[in-house]
């Protein structure tokens, strides 16, 4: 890790520490955007931070082993979107899309609804895919339908009519942007649930000793473990081959292992803490709650592996080892 993205995690640990579970997003925001995190993966030349999809994957993890209560991987990843593509979307918070429901688009007219926005009703302007290019709307021009995700997380419904949208190319799209983002939640919040599971196996003690010492938690806490380094590998990887490409390969990749893990990782953590994790007072369920809900957004099990299976068959089995290979030697040679 460089000493500049030391410093970066040293800013963001203190931040995401200080940051109250309930705390509102209005609140909230000012010490995000203080700091210049959302323009964190925006270049300099553009007036943002200049770093890449790596530092943002640190960062994220972070935010997720904090259950950080705000849209920062969306206005990251939003933001940076939107430069690509040349969007003037004003200040304010930025975030994406990846539900979109088409009534009509006529030029860049829009009549539609975009689904489960992550903080949409909160955002100033929403990103999403629309007809294979990057697409921008001001919230303010939708009708807004709040409501949450299961871990209480603010999701909206906005509904356009005839809406003037910005269009534009990037190298990537809001899908996959989306799917890096909770990729690296995922990693984190998993990361910080193996921990605290450890922690209560060592601490909780039954017929005399801690349960820690029962082979039968020590091989759920090892497959916890493998999960967990999984996810983080494969997050880590698909964060380099965003900066080098796009990265729409390994960032599938990426996804499904991730939404896989997160319901092995949940599993095992209440499992290991009893009953005592299921309740409101045990901070577990913070976790938890969201990698549940961030396994089903941008892209659930089905879609990112039907995409790699629609990938892998098109070019045929005789082709997928040289096109792996191909990849990891591409990446290789970005690092040096």
């Amino acid at each position: 890790m460089s000493e500049s993205q030391n410093l970066l995690l040293e800013s963001a640990e203190r931040v995401f520490a200080d940051l109250a579970p309930g705390a509102a997003v209005e609140t909230a925001w000012g010490k995000i955007a203080e700091l210049g995190f959302d323009g964190l993966l925006v270049p300099e030349s553009s007036g943002g931070f200049g770093g890449d999809w790596a530092d943002a994957f640190a960062v994220l993890r972070r935010a997720g082993a904090h259950a950080t209560p705000l849209p920062l991987g969306e206005a990251m990843a939003a933001t940076r979107l939107a430069v690509d593509a040349g969007f003037d979307c004003g200040a304010g918070i930025l975030t994406l899309a990846s539900r979109v429901i088409v009534e009509s688009r006529v030029r860049d007219r829009f009549t539609g609804r975009l689904e489960a926005v992550p903080w949409g009703g909160d955002a100033n302007a929403v990103v999403f895919d629309l007809g294979g290019a990057l697409a921008s709307a001001a919230v303010a021009k939708a009708r807004v339908v709040r409501g949450a995700n299961p871990a209480g997380e603010a999701r909206a419904t906005l509904i356009f009519e005839d809406a003037c949208v910005q269009r534009g190319e990037g190298a990537m799209s809001a899908l996959s942007a989306g799917a890096l983002v909770r990729t690296a939640q995922i990693a984190g919040a998993l990361d910080a649930a193996l921990e605290m599971s450890v922690r209560h196996a060592n601490e909780r003690s039954q017929f005399g000793k801690p349960i820690g010492k029962f082979q039968a938690v020590q091989q759920a806490l090892a497959v916890f473990a493998e999960e967990a380094a999984a996810v983080n590998c494969a997050g880590q990887a698909a964060a380099r081959a965003a900066d080098h490409d796009g990265g729409a390969f390994e960032i599938a990749a990426a996804k499904l292992r991730a939404n896989m893990a997160a319901a092995v990782g949940a599993a095992i953590a209440h499992q290991v803490h009893g009953a005592i994790g299921f309740t409101q007072e045990h901070p577990l369920h913070r976790l938890t709650r969201r990698l549940v809900a961030w396994r089903s957004e941008f892209g659930g099990e089905r879609v990112w592996a039907e995409r790699l299976g629609a990938e892998i068959c098109a070019r045929g089995a005789d082709a997928l080892w040289p096109f792996l290979t191909a990849r990891g030697d591409a990446a290789q040679k970005e690092r040096r």
